[in-house]
């Protein structure tokens, strides 16, 4: 389950990334829209997968309150989820 988050926080990342930084741009300074519908259908799941996973991994690994909200506030932040990633899972799961 800790490798499925790790993987998912990576993909989750990029694709936030790939709609801040290509897709929006492209929507509101060139007029092309559907990218942005596309990546953005895409990272509204892999938000709310992020979302669900990190409680379940948080009860998995006894996080405490302040790092379950921490982990969960790096998903609405640029880059987050890959500190994330770093800091709170550990490098090695066998969960």
């Amino acid at each position: 389950m800790i490798n499925i988050f790790r993987i998912l926080s990576i993909a989750e990342g990029y694709s936030f990334l790939l709609i801040l930084f290509v897709t929006m741009p492209l929507k509101y300074l060139g007029g092309i829209g559907l990218p942005n519908t596309i990546v953005g259908m895409t990272h509204g799941f892999l938000f709310l997968a992020y979302i669900v996973l990190a409680i379940v991994v948080g009860q998995l690994l006894k996080w405490n309150f302040k790092d379950t909200v921490i982990v969960l506030l790096m998903s609405v932040v640029p880059f987050g989820t890959f500190w994330m990633k770093d800091k709170y899972l550990p490098k090695t799961a066998t969960y």
